[in-house]
């Protein structure tokens, strides 16, 4: 299951953001390929701790251009980082406590969104 495909609606013209983007559409989709294949729960754990590292330090480099250019709605967009990061923290409680649901439909519901 592909959870997002990348469009060229996505890229923002900063060949680093646009870079990431891109690899992190990769990471998304990744996880989405090895949820298929019916993994143990550590493994999830630790895909879904590297997705939100990768996010993360991702939101660090947009956040840093939003400033350097003074983006005007950079606190909208910072807002919307913390977010889509507690919905992903959110995730991995929810999968740490055995309460999760469709991870893949999850996050795909919250990604669809950002991009």
């Amino acid at each position: 299951m592909t959870l997002v495909a990348w469009q060229a609606e996505f890229e923002t013209g900063i060949s680093s953001v646009d870079f990431e983007h891109k690899e992190m559409v990769e990471l998304f989709n990744q996880l989405s390929i090895e949820l298929d294949h019916d993994p143990n729960d550590d493994a999830i754990g630790d895909f879904l701790g590297e997705v939100l590292a990768n996010t993360s330090a991702h939101f660090v480099l947009e956040k840093k251009i939003m400033r350097d250019t003074g983006y005007d709605e950079y606190k909208l967009y910072k807002a919307y980082h913390e977010q889509l990061l507690d919905a992903i923290r959110d995730i991995m409680d929810d999968h740490h406590m055995g309460e999760f649901g469709d991870v893949p439909d999850l996050l795909a519901g919250r990604l669809k969104n950002w991009f």
